[in-house]
């Protein structure tokens, strides 16, 4: 089984024991003065494998990193760098979002960061109490900022999905009661019409009733009397509806 640390490093044998052909999680491995960081690259949403990246630190402060030639140290400084930028990258776009999607992007894309750069930090602080070395110190300080941002990211995130939603519900509240206003009114003017309509069809209809004689004061009475009916009818829904508000 192929080991992820390359042939040409001279790295304690325990360290190629405890590591495989997998990276298995993040961690600092420590053994007669030699460091060896297993880190995971930026995640990607839906990606389940994470890719290793290895930085190996001699006793004599000579750095290496897998994929690299020469000093390791500023691939590792880089590999914190490519955090920063992804993490502003998706902040700009919660600034410009204005849709539940975008949001959702975000936060799926923000999360397996979150999740990666905890463990990133925690490993540099593990390295940085193994082994006393300044560049140490200024790794595990800028892992902690990565950490700090992507975790403000990950709340501002829901924060803003949680706001659309809200935003959204406020408005189907809104055309909800229009609509309620609008069948409210509805009702009135049925109720206020509905006698009127009722002794029209009556009346109209062609049977004798004995008001086919009547006058046109006989037509004008029929009218009123109609009329002030619906109005006594809108008048009870509407006190009704009244009544209802006050004991709510």
């Amino acid at each position: 089984m192929a080991s992820l640390i390359p042939d040409t490093w001279g790295v304690p044998d325990k360290f190629r024991q405890r590591l495989g052909s997998s990276a298995g999680r993040q961690r600092a491995m420590v053994e007669a003065g030699h460091l060896l960081l297993v880190l995971h690259e930026l995640p990607a949403p839906g990606e389940q494998e994470r890719k290793a990246r290895l930085y190996w630190r001699a006793p004599t402060g000579e750095w290496r990193a897998t994929g690299t030639k020469g000093n390791g140290l500023g691939p590792l400084k880089e590999h914190l760098e490519v955090f920063r930028k992804r993490i502003a990258e998706l902040d700009d776009q919660i600034d410009d979002a204005d849709a539940a999607g975008v949001l959702y992007r975000v936060l799926r894309a923000a999360t397996p960061i979150a999740r990666t750069a905890r463990h990133l930090h925690r490993t540099l602080q593990e390295a940085r109490e193994a082994v006393d070395a300044r560049e140490l110190i200024m790794l595990r300080d800028t892992a902690g900022d990565v950490e700090r941002s992507v975790e403000l990211l990950t709340s501002d995130a829901k924060n803003a999905l949680e706001f659309v939603g809200a935003k959204e519900a406020e408005a189907q509240t809104e055309l909800a009661r229009r609509a309620t206003d609008a069948q409210h009114r509805l009702n009135l003017i049925a109720a206020l019409f509905l006698p009127v309509t009722a002794v029209g069809s009556v009346l109209g209809m062609n049977l004798t009733n004995g008001f086919e004689g009547g006058g046109v004061w006989l037509f004008w009475c029929v009218s009123v009397a109609a009329l002030v009916t619906g109005l006594v009818v809108r008048s009870s829904v509407t006190r009704g509806e009244r009544v209802q508000r006050a004991s709510s």
